[in-house]
């Protein structure tokens, strides 16, 4: 199994690298072509339904692939064949009338999210979340393809197939730079910008849910025909678990949707949040795909009473795991925020004062990475024991603090034009909002599974888990102090050393005092990497 679950990590890694690489690369052409302008930043708001399904159903580790994989892995062939065929039919069915939905009420869904956008970027965002629309249907059809594709151990499209949505995006900006050269960041091509973005982003869904297809004939597992059963027991299993597990995730989606009613007052701020949260979501996917793609059949398998010391080791295992690769990340990202965002971010339209906010964003998102993977391993566990009504209730909760907390720490407009207070913490205060909830919730699934699985060696844990924060904070000191006490050349190659020098003696700090702290996974970690590759 040890060696199973490596290979399989590889595989997932190197295909999510490769997808999360090619994000990148998109983000970087959408920067230097719109900066934080009318068009990028009204696209963030278009963007919250249909692509928030996409990465909500469609994605992997989402609801719809958890639920999958947790029930076909358990399934023959040809029955695994049929509930996906069912899945299909009910979802393809509910979906088309979210895609109707967002056809038809888009104005006014634009304006529930962002109340405070000025008429301009109201009537562009409204344009682009209806060529988007189509999205709703292909989320949920990519996530159930996936899943079963999974749950027949094939990793490597799953993961790689993301990379075809940013070329999608890529190409579509490339040939409007084509047509217009410099004149694409002009106010009077906004509308036309607009649109590239949004229908290069639908064609890219299309082309996931396309590429799919011929793997699953080849493991026959046939998804495209309309199977109306679900009694089936399968159909049954799937929609208890994808259910529940659909609302909790979807309830961290109204977060974003608070989290950009409270934006929409702060010019360029969701245009910010989205180039941020790319520099997060590349890493962050790269690791948490690697370890949760491999564990969450584990634990699904792991379910039954005799099994239940393995399952808390497996449950150690996961959330060390996540602590030791996050915890640093997170600290080198508070630390080297200013540079990163320069080598990525600064040329084109995405000017100085674009850098300014989004490091400021990048250093409150670096701020929780540490939580971030933590409450994804949590909630796997929950969903591999059959129960997504936990994370779910807790999820609901989670939205009425996020509010409390952007109210505290940013406040923003009202529909009917009144300003609320605030501290004035500004963009970055969202953030700040959204990292206080992922804690409280890790740490109210943490004390639940506890009691359920008749106590965790939590304090050993925690006891651990500190060892590793503090290993990465003076990594971080580290970092900072090689990086603004010399004086590093000018221009990209001088960025690129600074960012080296610094991030791998920050690294390398981190390594030799986590290996000195006696955490057992940060040992195996350091002494698999460190381990000759033959």
């Amino acid at each position: 199994m040890a060696r199973s679950l490596k290979r399989i990590a590889l595989i997932v890694a190197v295909a999510t690298a490769l997808s999360k690489l090619a994000g990148l690369l998109r983000q970087q052409v959408i920067a230097a072509a719109f900066g934080v302008g009318a068009a990028y930043d009204a696209y963030n708001y278009a963007y919250v339904l249909p692509g928030f399904l996409l990465i909500l159903l469609g994605g992997i580790n989402g609801p719809f692939h958890s639920a999958i994989v947790s029930v076909l892995a358990r399934q023959s062939r040809p029955e695994g064949a049929r509930v996906l065929a069912a899945i299909n039919t009910l979802v393809g069915a509910a979906l088309l009338g979210v895609t109707l939905l967002l056809l038809l009420a888009a104005d006014p869904l634009i304006t529930l999210v962002g109340p405070g956008l000025d008429a301009s970027r109201h009537d562009i965002a409204v344009l682009q979340l209806r060529w988007m629309a189509p999205m709703a249907l292909f989320a949920g059809l990519i996530g159930l393809g996936f899943g079963a594709l999974n749950a027949a151990d094939v990793f490597w499209l799953p993961s790689v197939s993301p990379l075809l949505s940013s070329a999608a995006v890529i190409a579509g900006i490339g040939l409007l730079w084509w047509q217009l050269g410099p004149e694409i960041s002009a106010p009077s091509q906004v509308i036309v910008g607009g649109i590239v973005l949004a229908g290069s982003t639908t064609l890219g869904a299309v082309l996931q849910w396309l590429v799919q297809l011929p793997a699953l004939a080849r493991q026959g597992l046939h998804g495209v025909r309309l199977v109306w059963d679900w009694r089936h027991p399968g159909v049954q299993e799937v929609l208890k678990v994808m259910a529940p597990a659909t609302f909790s995730s979807g309830m961290l989606q109204i977060n974003v949707f608070v989290d950009l009613f409270f934006a929409s007052g702060i010019v360029g701020a969701a245009a910010g949040l989205g180039y941020a949260n790319l520099l997060v979501q590349t890493p962050l996917g790269l690791i948490s795909n690697a370890l949760l793609v491999p564990l969450l059949p584990v634990y699904a398998r792991l379910t039954a009473p005799e099994d239940r010391g393995e399952l808390i080791g497996r449950i150690r295992q996961g959330l060390m795991l996540s602590n030791v690769s996050m915890l640093p990340l997170g600290a080198l990202m508070v630390a080297l925020a200013g540079p990163i965002v320069r080598l990525v971010y600064e040329r084109g339209a995405f000017n100085a004062a674009a850098g300014e906010l989004v490091t400021s964003l990048l250093i409150a998102y670096g701020l929780g990475m540490g939580v971030y993977l933590a409450r994804d391993v949590l909630v796997r566990v929950f969903y591999a024991l059959g129960d997504g009504y936990t994370p779910f209730r807790l999820s609901l909760a989670g939205i009425g603090l996020n509010a409390l907390l952007d109210w505290l720490l940013v406040g923003g407009p009202t529909p009917w034009g009144q300003q609320l207070p605030a501290l004035n913490f500004g963009a970055p205060g969202l953030v700040l909002a959204t990292v206080g909830v992922n804690a409280v919730t890790c740490l109210a699934l943490l004390l639940v599974l506890q009691r359920r699985l008749g106590g965790m060696p939590l304090r050993a844990w925690a006891r651990d888990s500190l060892l590793l924060l503090l290993a990465a904070l003076v990594a971080a000191a580290g970092a900072w102090a090689l990086a603004s006490w010399f004086a590093w050349p000018a221009g990209v190659l001088g960025l690129v050393e600074q960012l080296a020098v610094s991030g791998l003696a920050g690294t390398a700090i981190y390594g030799l005092l986590a290996a000195a702290a006696g955490v057992p996974e940060a040992r195996q970690l350091l002494l698999q990497l460190s381990r000759p590759r033959r």
